[in-house]
């Protein structure tokens, strides 16, 4: 063969091995480019958003003796909050406050709040419930004992007796009510979890106390540090709570508009709003903190006796309670690159990933500062937290390489913050900007992570751990998420717990324990015993913690994950039956997605009546078949169908939402939870269907690419000649189609939702809702799992 042949052979192998690279590059620069017009969007609508002004401190001039009824628009608070407020002073000086209307009032003393229309029971008081009359026998720090007719009652913050009896269970409890009250029972009161008792309802069993015609709660009394507390419950509008004191016998009080004192008082809590307290003379200085209502210019028609000082909403301001955080960051930044320096990391890891580590250290110390500033009622500015997630959004796309799903994660993160921050700068209110805000600080918190296990990855030639060492992090992992999932089964509801959702930390759990399960199924070594066996031997772990997760859901009544796990366990089963080639399975599992898909096309063709008699969500059913005939239980759905009727094709502008970036967000506002559940609603109406789809192929070339990565992962598993190394790839591959089933759950569910396509089952959509716990818990860790599973990060 002649030179010029073998430079020509040369050549074309050069360009068919440069082809694939020159087409991912040309992949990510459209990515970049993407990523940067989105990142323009979400500056151009901060800078369209016309200017916001609010109350920074409202004075109330009131002489002594007087009094004033102050609506909710002279405090500050939102229109919608219906709040009223009296102001009273007496003789002396002193200010007294009650709620006039029917949102609640709370005033704080120091560290502790009471609610007002409330009062701390003592001996010899009476108070009136419906026909009900009870006297309070005797008060001490941890108990109460008060009679109704000839029954005796004591009650000691978790336990009622009756007659010297503990009441059982009430028959409509929950297991958690009845495991709770067993332990009250049985241990000391000591240890004993606090319960509140319940005036209300037909029947006398656990922590309550029938009245005739009263609906429960009509009133409760729950154990202070300050003593026993009786209050109001939703039920005492059709039973008003009269309370007779020992002093004054004779004439009974409406607890409702029973007063509080404002001496020494630190902060009012009325509604949603929370108002900061300061005494001036005879001037009360109320400064609203949060849920402030905001007005275009600084003007309004105020009461004669209020005056207001009004503040502009800033969007680049950094509060001072960022200062010492942000300094503990960087100190903490420096000492870990002065460590690296000395120790030689540096030389190890080489200078561009040392400086990638720092960075990524900087950047989750951005984002639990901004956090923090979020949780301490002092946010910072739009724009601040813009900077921040633009620089998330960086990390990312530099960490994600050429992954096609890390790529289309961060298009959909940041068109996900372009739709929360168009919805906070529509709003007429101050605390719509939080979902935009905590969604910047927890990608900052995510994708600094990213960066760091990024940097500090070992090389191409470090063999993976041991299993042995990822059964030990698989076993942790599920303790930790079963301890969450406890946690909220016996504090929570089916919000969470302690602001978080611990399904989406059990979610993940679930499905890195199922890939290990499967990954061994699918190992091909020979095993003892039958088919049935082996199968039980191998998934015994995920069915376990799939069954606990299911139990828990429904303690906390929250059915809705019970459908994203069916769809779940129908893709791993899908998934399983394409790896291990068993075409029966297969078969079952398709012949069950089109009976589902039929189930819902025969349910629609069902009569309301038909699920009039269902105790499983039979009102949703009802409102979802005929929404017109329940317009009040049916007005999520109503307004969502108004809210997406209008947007039409191109949206509610006409011209794909680009007219009304950082406008008025209209009466979309008014569709319940729709910075989460219908957020799509919302997208729908500001930027049309046009926009949508583009979203749903966006959404489904992420899906694409994990499945993408997940087939190589197989493949490479295949192809191993170490058992270990089998099993890794096998893992990864049933990792990743695990992640992806939740997540094509979740976009299933949403736009089924939304579209009233199927009942409405409460499941944010992925990357574009407002769901801190899923975004944080699930997303960030599959992103993770995601690019380190492509053949070029290992």
């Amino acid at each position: 063969m002649s030179g010029a042949a073998v430079l020509r052979g040369a050549a074309r192998g050069a360009r068919a091995a440069a082809g694939p690279r020159i087409r991912i590059d040309s992949v990510r620069m459209s990515v970049a480019t993407l990523l940067l017009l989105l990142c323009a969007l979400q500056l151009l609508c901060l800078l369209r958003a016309p200017a916001a002004w609010m109350p920074a401190r409202v004075a109330v001039a009131l002489d002594a003796g007087k009094d004033m009824v102050l609506d909710g628009a002279a405090l500050g608070l939102p229109p919608a909050e219906g709040a009223r407020l009296r102001l009273r002073r007496d003789a002396a000086g002193s200010w007294w406050a009650a709620a006039a209307g029917q949102a609640p009032l709370q005033v704080q003393h120091g560290d502790s709040r009471r609610r007002a229309g409330s009062v701390l029971l003592a001996q010899g008081q009476r108070f009136q419930l419906g026909a009900s009359s009870f006297s309070v026998d005797a008060v001490d720090a941890g108990s109460v004992a008060f009679t109704r007719d000839a029954t005796r009652w004591q009650y000691d913050g978790a336990t009622l007796y009756q007659n010297g009896v503990a009441r059982p269970s009430c028959p409509d409890a929950r297991l958690a009510a009845r495991m709770v009250g067993a332990w009250n029972r049985w241990l000391p009161s000591v240890l004993g979890m606090a319960r509140p008792l319940v005036f209300g309802g037909n029947l006398d069993c656990g922590n309550r106390i029938a009245i005739a015609g009263v609906p429960a709660p009509a009133a409760t009394i729950k154990s202070t540090p300050e003593g026993m507390l009786l209050a109001g419950g939703a039920g005492a509008q059709q039973a008003p709570l009269l309370l007779q004191t020992a002093a004054n016998a004779h004439d009974a009080v409406l607890l409702a508009e029973r007063e509080e004192s404002l001496d020494k008082a630190g902060a009012l809590q009325l509604g949603r709003t929370r108002l900061l307290l300061e005494r001036n003379g005879d001037l009360l200085h109320l400064q609203p903190v949060s849920h402030v209502a905001l007005y275009r210019e600084a003007e309004q028609r105020l009461p004669e006796g209020v005056s207001w000082t009004w503040a502009r909403r800033a969007d680049w301001r950094l509060p001072e309670q960022a200062l010492l955080p942000l300094g503990l960051a960087f100190g903490i930044a420096a000492a870990v690159a002065a460590t690296m320096l000395l120790s030689g990391a540096t030389r190890r890891l080489g200078s561009v990933r040392a400086l990638a580590a720092v960075g990524a250290l900087l950047l989750c110390g951005a984002g639990l500062t901004l956090l923090y500033l979020q949780k301490s009622g002092a946010p910072a500015g739009a724009g601040i937290g813009l900077l921040v997630a633009w620089a998330a959004f960086c990390c990312l796309w530099l960490a994600g390489g050429r992954s096609l799903a890390a790529g289309a994660a961060v298009l959909l993160l940041a068109a996900g913050l372009l739709s929360q921050l168009e919805l906070g700068l529509g709003a007429p209110e101050s605390s719509w900007l939080r979902h935009a805000g905590k969604t910047g600080a927890l990608l900052a918190i995510g994708a600094g992570a990213f960066g760091l296990l990024r940097a500090l990855r070992p090389g191409p030639d470090a063999r993976p751990l041991p299993q042995a060492r990822v059964e030990l992090a698989l076993l942790c992992m599920s303790g930790a998420a079963l301890l969450f999932l406890l946690l909220q089964v016996a504090f929570g509801d089916e919000t969470g717990v302690f602001d978080l959702q611990p399904v989406e930390f059990a979610k993940l759990a679930l499905t890195a324990l199922s890939a290990h399960c499967l990954a061994l199924a699918t190992g091909g070594q020979p095993a003892p015993g039958g088919v049935l066996l082996r199968a039980l031997r191998l998934g015994a772990p995920a069915l376990l913690f799939l069954v606990l997760l299911a139990v828990a859901l429904v303690q906390v009544d929250d059915y809705s994950p019970l459908i994203l796990l069916t769809v779940w366990g129908c893709a791993m089963a899908l998934a399983y039956a394409l790896a291990s080639r068993k075409y029966l399975l297969l078969g079952a599992v398709l012949a069950a997605a089109l009976a589902a898909v039929a189930g819902v096309v025969l349910l629609r063709a069902a009569g309301p009546g038909e699920f009039a008699r269902w105790n499983f969500y039979a009102d949703r059913f009802m409102v979802w078949l005929d929404p017109g005939s329940h317009p009040h239980t049916g007005q999520q759905l109503l307004l969502g169908a108004q809210a997406i009727a209008g947007g039409g094709w191109f949206g509610a502008d006409h011209a794909f939402g680009l007219l009304a970036l950082g406008q008025d967000a209209g009466a979309a506002l008014r569709i319940p939870a729709v910075q989460d559940d219908f957020a799509p609603s919302f997208f729908l109406n500001r930027h049309g269907l046009i926009a949508a789809l583009l979203l749903w192929m966006l959404q489904a070339l992420f899906l694409a690419g994990l499945l993408h990565t997940a087939v190589r992962c197989w493949l490479s598993g295949a192809g191993a000649r170490d058992f270990r190394l089998a099993w890794y790839a096998r893992f990864r591959c049933f990792l990743l189609c695990g992640g992806a089933a939740f997540v094509a759950g979740h976009f299933l569910l949403s736009w089924g939702t939304n579209l009233a396509i199927f009942p409405v089952m409460g499941q944010p959509m992925s990357f574009l809702s407002a769901g801190g716990s899923h975004l944080l818990f699930f997303i960030c860790p599959l992103l993770v799992a995601g690019v380190a599973s492509e053949p070029e990060h290992q």
